[in-house]
């Protein structure tokens, strides 16, 4: 018999605890839940979620201070729920662990399509990936070769290193920072336009359409993700270019 995965929900309102309970539910999710910060540090520890979905307004504590405290006390996969669409929001609890971010009001199916990514790197991240594909692109991380329809594309160390940082975590969003950080980890000052460049020169490589980008996804004023391949088809839940 298979064990369901467990999803940690946290957050203070309880209609919204109950939608996203029912939409997990009906996934065959197994679900606990918390009203507030001190409840979820709680149900961390004593239930050992695979996925956890954070509210960030909680009443007793902001929720950006429990993302690194989610990242040291479990190895759950965390995925920020909430109401606040800052970029700077966004970008801190990204850089501070979050592996994900929905914005309220959320459709349930975009949520289930995110914990299923969550689960798929979850499944993965042990065993260690060597192959990522994308569409028609197949990035070997071991063999450091890329292939688009089968025919081997030239990338420059740089663009490797900036599609590296995205097929190492597949579906998930990585900030400019983190990608930034990895590509010139020597330099002081990192210029976001030098990492736009080298995406715009990918997109030109790998996608069919550079203009409508179906694998590299932009997460406006965030970041950007790697849109991969489920049962023969590309994750679309990633915002456009």
């Amino acid at each position: 018999m298979n064990m369901r995965h467990k999803v940690l929900i946290v957050d203070d309102e309880p209609h919204i605890r109950k939608l996203i309970q029912v939409a997990l539910g009906r996934a065959d999710y197994a679900t606990v839940e918390a009203g507030n910060a001190r409840e979820a540090l709680d149900k961390l520890k004593e239930e050992r979620p695979d996925i956890s979905l954070l509210d960030l307004g909680l009443p007793d504590r902001d929720g950006l201070e429990l993302v690194p405290l989610f990242k040291q006390q479990s190895d759950t996969t965390l995925i920020i729920i909430s109401a606040r669409d800052a970029t700077d929001q966004k970008v801190a609890a990204l850089d501070l662990g979050a592996d994900d971010y929905l914005t309220k009001p959320f459709d349930t199916e975009e949520l289930l399509a995110r914990v299923r990514v969550a689960l798929r790197n979850r499944m993965t991240k042990g065993g260690g990936v060597s192959m990522v594909r994308a569409g028609d692109v197949e990035i070997d991380l071991i063999a450091r070769t890329v292939l688009k329809a089968g025919k081997e594309v030239h990338l420059t160390p740089k663009e490797y290193a900036v599609l590296v940082q995205l097929a190492k975590f597949p579906g998930r969003v990585i900030t400019h920072d983190q990608i930034m950080g990895h590509v010139w980890p020597n330099e002081k000052e990192h210029h976001v336009e030098y990492l736009r460049v080298l995406v715009r020169t990918l997109r030109q490589k790998l996608e069919a359409d550079p203009q409508r980008p179906r694998i590299i996804g932009n997460e406006l004023g965030i970041g950007y993700r790697l849109r991969f391949n489920v049962e023969g088809e590309t994750e679309e839940f990633a915002s456009g270019a």
